[in-house]
């Protein structure tokens, strides 16, 4: 029997398990470090995806977690193009799909998501398309290249910048979304108005409450007959209709998943219900701090935050909880960045003006509770902006929203004044 030992099996070579790795050996982790993963490339990140691999602006080596000899230089060994077909929690061992068995001291499960799927279109169908990896982006590109027109089918985050980049490559494209208003569980309903008009005015067709009843899939090209009797056709079709979990392996080998969200229910050092086994990144449920309730979030800093306590944990050194949850997305010319969770009640402050007609929109919505803590943040072209209220919102520290929300005074004195009952917290 082919054999292998390892201190820690990483399971998943994506942002979490790669920034695991990595932050093993930050914490003084002498041990062998094996990471597995079933892509080819070596990890990379995923935002860029819908938008500079999708343009073809950028290329593979931009968007690396870690730059070539990284893994080299810190003694972080890589298996590609690999699977682990099951786990055995109990006897510290996994079984490769090709029949490689490996020991482990310390598992990690990073496994992520894979694209939710419609049925009957299945990954692969032409003019049928899902984003997940390099491969599903580079395939896009490719038909996007050679067509003029495209249907989205969601409109989130993912479906809304495949449209802004569609468009930027001189692409038609109509976005159907199911709700009734862009982003509803992101964003309070003036920001969704605003977001629509910004959509529009880049020349997408966004349908709300829109209802797909059939599909047809043609050799030159697509149709979808929405409820009510309308058919729309396109060369192309993109499905971003949110992701689903990969927990299976997990679940056959006996660890506790989330009956609600479906990820791995880890504890506060991301530790599973079995000893020695960790999980981090999109396949995570954890109670977070910030929002005092277990979730399962799909986000490049959730999974860096949770590699570094899963890491931390077997390392056995200490390291700082989680901060708010943060979350940023490009589209139309825009940078949109999120700050905290929307969470019921909040009333909403605005700094900044919706419109500006000599320069690009630059404004902040600051959601406050009864006590006066700003629980979520959006920043529309003001990251900056953002990254000062950071401490105060991680903190929850109540401040005046009024004062806040002031665009003629300077932002900085006001969070340290607010800030002066927490003086260890200071604003970089």
């Amino acid at each position: 029997m082919d054999t292998d030992h390892t201190g820690v099996l990483i399971i998943g070579a994506g942002q979490a398990g790669a920034t695991a790795a990595a932050a093993l050996r930050d914490f003084g982790y002498q041990d062998r470090i094996l990471v597995v993963g079933s892509e080819q490339p070596l990890p990379y990140e995923r935002p860029p995806l819908s938008k500079t691999m999708l343009s073809g602006s950028g290329a593979v080596a931009d968007i690396l977690v870690h730059p070539t000899g990284f893994h080299k230089e810190k003694s972080i060994e890589t298996l590609l193009e690999a699977e682990v077909a099951s786990l055995d929690v109990q006897g510290h061992t996994a079984l490769l799909k090709s029949g490689k068995t490996i020991t482990w001291q310390q598992c990690l499960i990073a496994t992520g998501g894979k694209a939710r799927t419609i049925a009957g279109l299945t990954p692969g169908t032409a003019h049928i398309h899902y984003l997940r990896t390099i491969a599903d982006a580079l395939r896009l590109r490719e038909e996007m290249r050679q067509c003029r027109s495209v249907l989205i089918v969601g409109g989130g985050f993912l479906g809304l910048e495949v449209a802004s980049t569609a468009r930027s490559m001189g692409l038609s494209a109509t976005v159907l979304e199911g709700a009734d208003r862009v982003l509803g569980r992101a964003v309070p309903p003036d920001m969704s108005a605003w977001l629509r008009q910004s959509i529009t005015d880049a020349g997408v067709d966004l349908q709300l409450n829109a209802r797909c009843e059939s599909f047809d899939v043609r050799a030159d090209g697509v149709s979808i007959g929405l409820a009510g009797g309308e058919t729309l056709s396109a060369d192309m079709m993109v499905v971003a209709i949110g992701l689903e979990p990969e927990v299976a392996m997990a679940s056959r080998a006996g660890l506790s998943i989330h009956s609600g969200n479906g990820g791995i229910c880890v504890d506060a050092q991301c530790m599973t219900s079995a000893p020695d086994v960790y999980a981090a990144g999109d396949c995570s449920s954890q109670t977070h701090p910030f929002i005092g309730s277990e979730i399962r979030l799909e986000s490049w800093q959730n999974a860096n935050e949770q590699a570094r306590l899963a890491a931390a944990a077997i390392a056995g050194v200490p390291t700082a909880p989680l901060n708010a949850p943060w979350f940023w997305s490009d589209q139309f010319g825009n940078n949109l960045q999120i700050l905290g969770m929307p969470v019921a009640g909040l009333r909403y402050h605005r700094r900044g003006e919706f419109s500006n007609p000599d320069t690009a929109p630059k404004f902040m919505l600051l959601g406050t509770n009864e006590a006066d803590q700003i629980l979520h943040a959006i920043a529309l072209n003001a990251g900056g902006d953002l990254r000062q209220l950071k401490p105060l919102i991680d903190s929850k520290t109540p401040c005046d929203p009024i004062s806040l929300c002031d665009a003629t005074a300077p932002l900085r004195p006001l969070v340290r004044a607010a800030l002066a009952r927490t003086p260890t917290l200071t604003v970089s």
